[in-house]
This record gives structure tokens, sequence and C-alpha cells, in this order.
């Protein structure tokens, strides 16, 4: 089993964002209040650390009223048949996973090795044949409540980059950037198209979420749970960089915990970690065909669980006939 105090080999190590003397400024002190609380939470057992998430997410669940509002709209409009009380459970755990996933990510960045012996894989094959191929990789992943714990798990099989959306609080950006650093090769802002195209034509493998709404600025409307949801399209673009004769492959991730996210004396917990093979025919010459392709995938793996999944995201903010979904905030 990999030694998960360091990921696997990697060719470089992202860059450290120094500490800034501003971070001591009062308006920061609320976070590093909340980071002096839980953070050394994270070195007690595995099963006292999802008790501890589970009271967490219970509390969100009381206190987020926008976050859980917009939740029930998401799992109202994406599961029509469900009534309004299993709309209710699937929310609280969704909030009760997302509490879990605070000490899960924490681990991934800081005490990796807490995972020996609880993960397994699919489709590796998938990627490995794509490598030999000389073909750069866009591995296609979800934002499931279990988000970092996957990228430091998956890379104990093969080194990875990920792009990823800047952090509006800059402390809480220094913070997560320095914990995922220990993770991914190189960290690639959405925005900073230059390093992503060079990391695609260097033969990478890079980590690309497309299942956010962004608005159409990014993508074009295509059906999310049979609602039309704007849908990222940058990996169409993506998929045509590099080689023209030997384009990257795209392979969509998926990552579940398979145990309860309360852990029994003596037990551990399981994740499994399942690649597809890298899609035939895409992209064609159909953009909407292309996304409603994707979204289904991502539909058939969230199915799996779907309270692992961050319903709390406002997924179908954006409607072509002006219709508002959510609640003003």
């Amino acid at each position: 089993m990999p030694d998960l105090s360091a990921t696997h080999k990697q060719t470089e190590l992202a860059d450290k964002k120094p500490f800034e003397w501003r971070f001591l400024h009062p308006r920061f002190w609320g976070i590093w209040l909340g980071m002096a609380l839980i953070l050394p939470l994270m070195f007690l057992p595995l099963r006292a650390q999802f008790a501890i998430g589970r009271q967490i997410g219970k509390l969100a669940y009381r206190l987020a009223k926008t976050r859980v509002s917009d939740t029930l709209t998401n799992l109202r409009l994406a599961f029509p048949d469900k009534s309004d009380d299993e709309r209710v459970l699937i929310a609280k755990q969704v909030f009760v996973n997302q509490g879990v996933g605070i000490f899960e990510t924490l681990c991934a960045w800081f005490r990796p090795n807490v995972y020996k012996r609880t993960f397994s894989i699919s489709g590796l094959q998938h990627l490995i044949n794509a490598q030999k191929d000389g073909k750069a990789v866009i591995l296609l992943g979800g934002h499931y409540t279990t988000l970092d714990l996957g990228g430091r798990l998956c890379t104990q099989f093969f080194a990875a980059d990920c792009v990823y959306r800047v952090q509006n609080n800059p402390l809480l950006e220094w913070f997560i950037y320095n914990g995922r650093r220990h993770i991914f090769d190189a960290q690639i802002p959405n925005r900073d198209m230059k390093k992503l195209i060079t990391r695609i034509k260097g033969g990478k493998v890079v980590w690309y979420s497309p299942d956010q709404d962004f608005g159409l600025e990014h993508g074009v409307m295509a059906p999310f749970f049979g609602v039309p949801a704007a849908t990222i399209t940058a990996q169409r673009r993506l998929a045509k960089l590099g080689d023209k004769t030997n384009p990257p492959a795209i392979i969509v991730m998926h990552l579940e915990r398979q145990t309860p996210d309360h852990i029994l004396k003596g037990k551990r917990p399981h994740y499994h970690i399942h690649l597809s093979p890298a899609l035939d025919n895409y992209p064609s010459d159909d953009e909407v065909a292309d996304a409603t392709r994707i979204n289904a995938m991502f539909e058939a793996n969230i199915r799996q669980n779907i309270a692992q999944w961050m319903w709390f995201h406002r997924r179908f903010k954006t409607q072509a006939d002006g219709t508002q979904y959510y609640s003003k905030r």
C-alpha cells in the first residue's frame, strides 16, 4: 500500500504561497479562531473525527439557512419524484457528509497516512494506456464532499495538476493553496489559460471540474438531472490542444466513500476511485450533445450516493428564460 505521507513522485512541487502580515488584521481573526479549534481535532482517531464532523454538519444544517434552501431547491428540481421528507433527509446528509469532509480534507493535506489501507481503484488502466500513448489526460472530477481526499488518493497512482478557483478571502486562499500543494504537482487558477495550456501540451494529467454553473460565457445549456443547466465546455477546447494527431484523453473520475459517515469501533472507512475509459469521439461537432454526454456521466456517478455531491451550490442559477429558482441573498 502506498505511503500517503508523500504523493506519487512529482515532477515538481507547487510553489508555496508566502505568509503575509495582513493576515493578522482583526478581520481575519474569526478564521484564525476556527483554525485553532478545528486543526488539533484532526489528530484524533478517525472514529472521533467522523463523530465530530457529523455534529458540525448537523449544526451547519440548522444555521446555514440560505445554503439549506439552495440545497432543497436543487433536490426538488433534480428529484421531483421524491417526497419533501425524502429530500430533507438527503439534504441533512449532504451537510453531514460535508462536516465529515472537513476532516477528510485536513487529513488529506496534513495527516494522509491515517487513510492507509482505506481505498481501492478501478479503471486505472485507461489512464496508464493514455500515458503510454504519449497523451496528456484531462481528468473530469466532480465537486463531491470527498473532493480533496480524492485528489490525495488519486495521486498515489499518478501525478496530477488541478485547476481551481481562487478564493475571494486571501487568508483562505493561502491556507487552501498551501494545503493542496502537497497533493498536486501544480495548481492552475481557472483564469490562467496560458499555464493550463502549457501543462496540457507538456503531457500532464490535469484535474478539471466542469459540474458548476459559471454562466454561458463558458458553456452551453444542457440537461442535468432533467433540468436545463449552464454547463462548462472548456474541456472541449482543451481536448484540441497539443499534438493534433494525438490529442489529450478525456477521462471521468468518481470517488465514493462506500462506508457510512460513522465508523464503528475497530472499523475503517473505505473509498473507491473509478476512472472511466477515455471518451471516444470527443469532442464531436455538437457542443450541446457533448455537454449533455458529460452531464449524464456525472448524473450516473452522483446517483450512486446522492448525498456525497455538493448540492448546496446554485447549479441551476442560469436559466435562458430568466427563471430564478433561488431566493435572493
